[in-house]
């Protein structure tokens, strides 16, 4: 479930460094797919932090931001290059290089996440009441009013000939009164499945989220290269 959306989200988020930012989308990729990794993983029901693994994202971009883009060439001159690569990921929430960009795509994925994790769960749920529901063992005398019914007219579908009164309906009502006490049940989970899908529809839905996932990256980048300087003496003083 959602699995489409995860994928054109992702496609549409590697078009944009490949077509944009070809200078790190190389070294950027992996760590994009890592990101729709952990979201696919979070909505399957996985113990999985949206908001960590979305500022994991944004951790991991900014050395390559600020190699390629703030500073092209300067990877290697100050330290050595993984050594610099961790230095710069500890501190890239205390350098703040993307703005408020990163917080606010972490809120905007984990609450409408969170909606989608539940409604897809909630299916999952209801997917196995109904397998349950087709092995309900029926009695020999249910068994004979189903034979009997296939005889009814309107059972067939032919609803030009008058059918027998109230016939089918009774036959129904007697196999189904071993499963009768789902009903109740079955109605407060269908209710709460059409709040969980108004909520996916909503404030809190998760196409847009995942749609939005590009131009929050983007506002980012552009950010980080527009405070190049300021980043690069903050990076400076740590």
């Amino acid at each position: 479930m959602f699995q489409y959306l995860l994928s054109f989200s992702q496609g549409h988020l590697s078009s944009l460094l490949e077509g944009t930012y070809p200078s790190l989308s190389r070294h950027a990729l992996p760590h994009v797919n890592q990101l729709f990794a952990s979201l696919s993983l979070y909505l399957r029901g996985a113990n999985v932090s949206v908001e960590v693994s979305v500022h994991q994202f944004f951790n991991n971009l900014f050395p390559l931001v600020y190699t390629k883009l703030i500073n092209p060439g300067i990877e290697g001159s100050m330290m050595v290059g993984n050594e610099m690569g961790d230095c710069l990921r500890m501190i890239r929430q205390d350098v703040n290089p993307f703005g408020t960009q990163p917080a606010v795509m972490a809120q905007e994925m984990a609450e409408s996440s969170g909606a989608g994790r539940q409604l897809g769960l909630a299916l999952e749920e209801g997917l196995e009441v109904m397998n349950a529901t087709e092995h309900v063992s029926m009695s020999k005398e249910c068994v004979k009013g189903l034979v009997k019914m296939v005889y009814c007219s309107h059972c067939r579908g032919l609803t030009l000939i008058k059918p027998c009164v109230g016939y089918c309906l009774n036959v129904m009502r007697g196999c189904l009164a071993s499963v009768s006490e789902l009903d109740q049940p079955w109605r407060r989970y269908t209710s709460l499945l059409e709040q969980l899908t108004h909520a996916m529809a909503g404030h809190h839905s998760l196409e847009l989220a995942l749609l939005g996932v590009r131009d929050h990256v983007n506002e980012a980048l552009l950010y980080a290269q527009l405070h190049g300087p300021l980043i690069t003496a903050t990076v400076s003083t740590h």
